[in-house]
């Protein structure tokens, strides 16, 4: 086995992790209670990694093959997220004017 096929075997498993310790961060983040802090982009933010935790599951699940997707399900998720991060950038960038 060559290393890019490995990395493509084991990067999901990571995904996951990352996105667990990222959660825990977000979990922080919504703690604090600072009427100062705009929280409405980091909520979009947050959806979009909700959005990306569900396709980092499915791909863990598929790549076991315990299930079978729709090959057009991944580039849905992946355009829904991408859309919530850019209309956050473009939110974030009305608040700062």
């Amino acid at each position: 086995m060559n290393i890019g096929i490995c990395t493509g075997l084991i990067a999901p498993y990571y995904n996951l992790v990352f996105v667990i310790i990222i959660f825990i961060l977000f979990a922080k983040l919504f703690s604090i209670k600072n009427p100062k802090v705009p929280t409405s982009s980091w909520k979009l933010l947050l959806a979009g990694l909700i959005i990306f935790f569900i396709e980092s599951i499915l791909t863990v699940l598929s790549a076991l093959e315990l299930v079978s997707f729709p090959h057009i399900i991944f580039p849905l998720f992946e355009t829904v997220t991408i859309s919530l991060f850019i209309y956050m950038v473009l939110l974030q960038r009305e608040k700062l004017k």
